[in-house]
């Protein structure tokens, strides 16, 4: 199963030297079937285009957490699209979270079939979504309108061997 894998640029560097991305349990985002009976009418490339999204969604959050923890993260998503056994993966009912599926292992990195990074060219609009956040989460609309903004961003693809390019 195909699955998407929020990160950030530290932490992709904590994965080439581990050489697997966890501890496990991990969170990631699938074409499941509730995303199937939610987007009915999408085909395979839609669902899994929407599985991405929700993973670049919650790599913003990690991004947040990283500064609130005082790690110093470049303002761009990153999400990891690895293969993994199907018996790997759970999937919840809450439609809320659809797309939501927990891996039981860490990911090893022959698992990682691509890597998807936001374009240098986004990255005021990720600090500013990022800044915005807090008040996007208390309701603010404006602020949830920023937010939205770095989502009109495309992630660019990279192969697994440009992986030591992105962090290094």
């Amino acid at each position: 199963m195909r699955v998407y894998l929020p990160c950030t640029l530290p932490a992709l560097a904590r994965v080439v030297t581990a050489k697997e991305l966890g501890p496990a349990p991990l969170t990631g985002y699938a074409v499941t079937p509730a995303l199937t009976e939610w987007y009915a009418s999408g085909d395979t490339e839609e669902l899994e285009y929407v599985a991405l999204t929700e993973a670049a969604r919650a790599s913003l959050r990690m991004l947040a957490a990283d500064r609130a923890d005082g790690v110093e993260a470049g303002a761009r998503r990153v999400v990891i699209a690895a293969e993994v056994p199907d018996d790997d993966v759970s999937m919840g009912t809450d439609l809320r979270e659809r797309a939501r599926v927990r891996l039981a292992r860490a990911v090893p990195v022959e698992k990682i079939a691509a890597v998807h990074v936001d374009d240098p060219a986004a990255v005021d609009d990720v600090e500013s979504a990022l800044a915005a956040l807090p008040a996007a989460d208390g309701g603010d609309d404006d602020a949830r309108f920023t937010v939205d903004g770095a989502e009109a961003h495309e992630l660019l693809w990279y192969a697994t061997q440009e992986i030591p390019d992105l962090v290094g």
